[in-house]
């Protein structure tokens, strides 16, 4: 049986994954007077005249809300809220599991950016962050860019997340083929919410997480090749990844972008290379495929080709580049300091503790396991540390 059937029985079994449990037993009428009325009034008092002591007095801190419209959702595309509801019940579970935070499923019925702005912003008095998962682009950057002063962290982790592990997975791998990240050519493809994201961090790949190194140079291609300066009827997201990437405007298709690429990043579809365009790149490559279920391309035809290091986003091979390793300790270290919002330097620190993880980078240890729980901690320490800085 597959594991689509077997988590289907469990499913079923459960009736879901996650559940509200209480911190106190209420055995007496002293327990209720406490928990509820009449002396529940004083806390809601000392809220309203000073409202930073909910982060004290609730479940505010440690609260986070996963936030959904189901437009796009792991490799299921708009299969719209109700049907999205198991991954995000999944995903509260994940950051239970790894960091100790009390996350919620918000499926919301709507995919109307403005409607999903101001429905986050009218419930955010309950949670110390957002976490927006499966909105599809470019909603989803809008959606994110204008929750930014809400108060509270609002993070889109299929941008960001998948970014900060991908930027560990290189900085780990170019130890392993002994390179200097910052001369590399990486070719990505996909330009949706996850490449959008990994071009703009690559823009601080140094060893340093408080020197920014920019990559030599970073190509993006979409559904018709390489995104460059002459190309029509380019989105405005586009014509952004334009002022940082493609610095000798080529043209052409991903084939064309691969010739002497030292990383390729996929984040795009299935089976689109073969061994001989993996040829077509710089020595010692390095390989991310990371479509799901199918990889752009498997790691034996990558390794057949000449790859040194390859990763997927598959659990049964080798360098998973799984988002659990970088969202949980993220949240985890920006509730631990009630940190407004996630900056860049957060995210560049999150990165390279996640490397760090790695005392000994190997061709085939390049990440730590996802089942790791010693990540989350470490993670979240050089989050709340950047978010003080």
């Amino acid at each position: 049986m597959d594991y689509g059937e077997r988590s289907l029985i469990v499913h079923e079994q459960l009736r879901g994954k996650i559940s509200i449990g209480a911190k106190l037993k209420v055995e007496s009428k002293d327990d209720l007077s406490l928990v509820y009325t009449p002396g529940v009034a004083r806390p809601c008092e000392v809220i309203a005249e000073d409202p930073g002591r909910a982060l004290e007095l609730t479940m505010k801190r440690n609260t986070v809300g996963v936030v959904t419209d189901g437009s796009a959702v792991l490799g299921l595309g708009n299969i719209g809220p109700l049907a999205s509801l198991p991954v995000m019940e999944g995903k509260a579970l994940l950051f239970k599991q790894y960091a100790g935070i009390d996350a919620f499923p918000i499926c919301l019925d709507t995919q109307d950016t403005d409607e999903i702005i101001e429905t986050v912003r009218r419930i955010a008095p309950v949670f110390g962050g957002i976490n927006l998962e499966d909105i599809s682009a470019p909603r989803c950057f809008e959606v994110e860019a204008r929750l930014q002063d809400i108060g509270i962290p609002v993070f889109h982790d299929d941008q960001h997340g998948t970014a900060i592990v991908l930027l560990a997975a290189i900085i780990n791998a170019a130890k392993v083929v002994g390179k200097d990240p910052a001369d590399f050519k990486v070719v990505i493809n996909g330009a949706g919410a996850a490449g959008t994201a990994i071009a703009t961090l690559l823009r601080c790949i140094g060893q340093d997480p408080a020197v920014c190194t920019s990559v030599e140079d970073v190509i993006i291609c979409d559904s018709k090749g390489i995104i460059h300066r002459d190309r029509e009827n380019l989105t405005p997201e586009k014509e952004a990844l334009l002022t940082y990437s493609n610095r000798d405007n080529r043209s052409g298709s991903l084939k064309d972008a691969l010739k002497g690429a030292d990383v390729f990043v996929g984040v795009s579809k299935g089976g689109i290379l073969k061994a001989e365009d993996i040829r077509t790149m710089a020595d010692n490559s390095i390989v991310l495929a990371m479509a799901n279920p199918e990889p752009e391309i498997f790691p034996d035809e990558a390794k057949a080709g000449g790859a040194a290091v390859v990763g997927t986003g598959r659990s049964d091979f080798p360098n998973q580049v799984n988002n659990v390793l970088a969202f949980p300790g993220i949240f985890r270290g920006a509730l631990d300091v009630a940190a407004p919002r996630i900056t860049p330097e957060m995210k560049i620190a999150a990165a390279h503790a996640l490397a760090e993880a790695v005392k000994n980078p190997q061709a085939d240890k390049i990440l730590p396991s996802p089942l790791d729980s010693t990540v989350a901690p470490l993670v979240a320490k050089a989050v709340a540390k950047a978010a003080g800085s």
